[in-house]
């Protein structure tokens, strides 16, 4: 019986092209996405290669979505294999500038969002004894980054999340976890992010901060369209080192997906790069 996946955030980027990579290598692919209108590009292409993946609409930040879409796979198939927690949403703002409301919304979709999908589907993986959870989170969950504290805040959040159930569960039961840890990707994820600073009157960030933010913002469209090594890589480059990871006989606890990255991580990671010293010590340490 083939592997099955669970993949949220399934109608662009990394999902999406995880979804099409792991279907032409012999899994199952559950697609998942909040808005099924957003479904037709991967539908042309699940027609056109006669791809082994069933879109199912799921919304991170509803729990009942989530425990609809899990039941569906598990009335098909009886197990989840593999859950790819790819949904999120990129935020660039000053903290004095973003409202209550923002601050809930980041980390609804950032971090309570791969929380839920966790907790729905670990269950199962409890009862078969195999699993392997894999969270994409973002060099700005290992390094602070201007303009971004809301959205370090969340992906910080889900590192920490992975860690602690890395020291318990995975050797108890069998279930492996990974945090897949990119720089930027070059999609509409950036475009999103610029579009979710922008307030009411149609200024992002305002007062004695916007020249900083300025700066931060050209910086950015430079490196982005410089050619040169810079953060950005094609959302296919992530889905490769995911599939890397899913293959893996010893599947790492975390792993960065561009040189970039490691270079601006190599103070955080250096001494332990995929962060099984780690779980070494602290489950001799607890357990």
């Amino acid at each position: 019986m083939k592997k099955n996946v669970l993949i949220t955030g399934t109608s662009t980027g990394v999902g999406f092209e995880a979804s099409i990579l792991l279907a032409k290598n012999n899994f199952k692919v559950y697609a998942t996405m909040r808005n099924l209108q957003k479904a037709e590009k991967l539908k042309e292409i699940i027609q056109k290669e006669s791809l082994d993946i069933e879109i199912l609409e799921l919304d991170v930040t509803i729990n009942d979505s989530i425990t609809k879409a899990v039941q569906t796979i598990i009335d098909n198939d009886g197990k989840i294999d593999i859950l790819l927690n790819n949904a999120g949403a990129g935020f660039a703002k000053t903290l004095e500038q973003t409202s209550l409301d923002q601050i809930d919304w980041v980390t609804d979709v950032n971090y309570k969002g791969v929380v839920r999908t966790t907790k729905a589907v670990l269950p199962f993986m409890r009862k078969q004894k195999s699993g392997h959870i894999i969270n994409i989170t973002s060099i700005g969950g290992l390094v602070g980054q201007p303009f971004n504290e809301l959205y370090c805040g969340a992906k910080f959040a889900v590192e920490g999340f992975t860690e602690a159930l890395a020291t318990y569960v995975s050797k108890a039961f069998n279930i492996h976890f990974s945090i897949v840890e990119p720089g930027g990707i070059a999609t509409e994820f950036m475009t999103n992010a610029i579009t979710k600073t922008v307030d009411t009157q149609g200024e992002m960030v305002t007062g004695e901060y916007a020249p900083i933010f300025q700066k931060y913002l050209e910086g950015a469209k430079n490196r982005a369209s410089s050619g040169e090594a810079s953060p950005y890589q094609t959302a296919k480059e992530v889905a490769d080192v995911v599939f890397e990871v899913i293959k893996s006989d010893h599947p790492p606890l975390r792993i960065r997906t561009s040189d970039w990255a490691e270079q601006m991580t190599k103070y955080k990671v250096a001494s332990d790069p995929d962060g099984g010293k780690l779980i070494d010590q602290i489950t001799q340490y607890f357990l």
